[in-house]
């Protein structure tokens, strides 16, 4: 197997990725905050793109699922990372090489960038051949490392480098000031007399004495305008090698992309596309340092029975993580016919983020990421489909129920049997009747479509539609019905949802009424 990338095993989709924009679900999702979160340290690689590419097929998605499940052994993840590390220092000495001034500090920079690049090939070709490999994405990596590490091509780069370097370090000259001017000849052996001057001025030391001598920076990096009239004197001196340098330079000069000539375009894309794991792996940790699940779920095609178990909203979490507050994790699952789970209950309970979990879960696993859970069997799905309450625009003539109905409508155009819809109290700008009555509609065609479906609503009879619904509600403290618990559960609508909506709004709540009433 010849080596495609580290995200795809085909071309196809490695190609489709490099375009790939924000899915239309996203915002209602959230997966916006997510992604953002998990791409946010790691910008100058482009990750978005890769996030915004779900896999079509289950082979592409557990190609993924192997490498993440590779990179959780310690040893090849450090390997990993020093590699990635090595690589921005040769992007970092490429950049500087960029922004010099002056010719020869340019060139010996460039130098020190293809030089470091050399070393981090060769050191990641012997790291990663004596490490466990599973995956086939790293098994293939790792041939064509060894091979292209072995190649002619290479090792003509590396030995160039690495001679240009001895041979650079080996240069001596010497400068003799005077009286403003300053000439560079080639060194020649001369008695050093500093150990005879400190030995004569030792006898007239008395206790501690100032240093006034000034900080000079000798790093190539501060050269100034002196510094480079010196080293092209030195070069005079020293043709051959100078010329041997240059064209060292002018073969393995930056690429139009940006790319320095001495990176192989197989290797840069690897160096980029792993940032895919890696800012992954680094954003879910801190969850699992908090007890958090994460696991690997199984992809299903043929069947629509799916669950998870302890699942939670990333978004959500990201938030409550920060601010030290406990995170309310939820199972599902559909068996045999079911397709639609309906989730009422009352407002502030955790409905919405629910019906968000879903779709989170279900578009994280078709990435081929790990999923919050300890248990998962997701749907591969070919679509996203998400109906949520829109806030009505003043320059739209359109009314938000016709808005709803239009938007519905689109979705049914273009929406196939393996599409998933999530709507969250659609309709809700008209009168009960009404609302029913096209709720019902809309359920009749999501069947027929036979669609997986999240829908939450306060119409309770939509929670026992048909053999292919699924009630579930939010739970309260028995005791004291104003506090939710966030847990939403698989039982029958209990018949309070809308009346409690109808409460929320006229403040006749409990805690509204009981406000009212204390002195």
């Amino acid at each position: 197997m010849s080596f495609i990338g580290i995200l795809f095993k085909d071309s196809t989709n490695h190609t489709k990725a490099q375009y790939a924009k924000t899915p239309s679900f996203f915002v209602d999702l959230n997966l916006d905050q997510i992604v953002d979160a998990i791409t946010e340290k790691w910008l100058a690689y482009d990750l978005k793109p890769f996030f915004y590419s779900p896999i079509h097929d289950v082979d592409g998605i557990k190609y993924r699922q192997e490498i993440f499940h590779d990179l959780e052994n310690e040893l090849l993840y450090q390997h990993v990372k020093l590699f990635t590390e090595q690589m921005r220092e040769v992007r970092r000495l490429q950049k500087l090489s960029e922004n010099l001034n002056y010719k020869y500090q340019k060139e010996v920079w460039f130098l020190y960038a293809a030089e470091t690049y050399c070393r981090a090939i060769k050191d990641f070709a012997t790291s990663i051949t004596s490490a466990p490999l599973n995956s086939r994405g790293f098994n293939s990596f790792s041939k064509f490392l060894t091979s292209y590490s072995a190649g002619v091509d290479f090792n003509t780069i590396i030995d160039e480098a690495n001679k240009l370097k001895e041979d650079l370090t080996k240069v001596k000259y010497r400068i003799i000031i005077n009286e403003g001017a300053f000439t560079v000849q080639h060194y020649t052996e001369e008695k050093d007399y500093s150990e005879e001057i400190n030995e004569t001025f030792e006898k007239f030391r008395q206790g501690a004495v100032s240093d006034y001598l000034v900080k000079y920076d000798s790093s190539i990096e501060s050269m100034n305008h002196i510094e480079a009239k010196i080293l092209e004197f030195v070069a005079q001196l020293h043709p051959d090698l100078f010329s041997r340098l240059e064209n060292f330079c002018t073969i393995y000069a930056n690429l139009p992309t940006g790319q320095a000539g001495f990176i192989d375009e197989t290797v840069a894309d690897f160096d980029r596309e792993i940032h895919f794991y890696i800012a992954y792996i680094e954003y879910i940790e801190k969850f699992k340092r908090n007890n958090l699940q994460f696991c690997f779920p199984k992809i299903t095609s043929a069947s629509k029975e799916i669950y998870n178990y302890e699942g939670f909203d990333l978004a959500l979490a990201q938030k409550l993580t920060g601010n030290n507050l406990p995170i309310v994790c939820n199972d599902f699952y559909l068996r045999s016919k079911e397709r639609i789970i309906v989730v009422t209950g009352p407002n502030q309970g955790g409905k919405t983020t629910f019906a968000r979990t879903f779709g989170q879960l279900h578009y994280l696993a078709n990435i081929g990421c790990p999923v919050p859970g300890r248990q998962a069997q997701l749907f591969l799905f070919d679509q996203i489909f998400t109906q949520f309450e829109k806030a009505e625009k003043v320059e739209n003539l359109r009314g938000k129920l016709e808005d709803d109905l239009k938007r519905i409508h689109s979705v049914f155009e273009c929406a196939t049997s393996r599409s998933i819809i999530i709507m969250n109290e659609i309709f809700n700008s008209t009168t009960l009747q009404d609302v029913t009555f096209l709720s019902k509609k809309v359920m009749e065609r999501i069947l027929e479509l036979d669609l997986i479906c999240v829908w939450v609503t306060f119409i309770d009879e939509l929670a026992s539609f048909g053999e292919q619904t699924v009630s579930m509600t939010s739970t309260v403290i028995p005791e004291n019905p104003a506090l939710r618990t966030f847990k939403i559960v698989r039982r029958p609508a209990d018949g309070l949802a809308y009346a409690m909506a109808i409460a929320e709004e006229y403040r006749l709540t409990y805690n509204r009424i009981k406000e009212r009433i204390e002195p």
